[in-house]
């Protein structure tokens, strides 16, 4: 059993700044790619930002420059720096991982709201 949980989420004025953390737990032999995606209301989820075991960092073009992702191996944990908040980065953030299990399985976590007011 593999359970991601994701935390930091919540309401924010626009030009601040939130901390995601996305923790993996239970029967984890490797972990591969980790990543953000998100949801607004009425639209699609989406890649935000994606990082490699080695490091590789992959950005959505809306959030360039603005958000960072960064891992911590040890800890199986994910992390998503998001400064310069706008008020259109208002979704559900979702933790995505792929993670061997007795094969590469793709697991999300349950999702984190962030809030963006103008």
């Amino acid at each position: 059993q593999v359970q991601l949980v994701e935390s930091g989420g919540g309401l924010v004025q626009a030009g601040g700044s939130l901390r995601l953390s996305c923790a993996a737990s239970g029967s984890i032999f490797s972990i591969n790619t980790m990543g953000w995606y998100r949801q607004a209301p009425g639209k699609q989820r989406e890649l935000v930002a994606t990082i490699t075991n080695s490091g590789s960092t992959n950005f959505a073009d809306s959030v360039e420059g603005r958000f960072t992702i960064s891992r911590d191996n040890a800890k199986n944990t994910v992390y998503l720096q998001m400064n310069s908040l706008k008020p259109e980065d208002t979704a559900v953030y979702y933790c995505k991982a792929r993670i061997y299990n007795s094969g590469w399985y793709n697991y999300w976590g349950q999702g984190t709201q962030v809030t963006v007011s103008s």
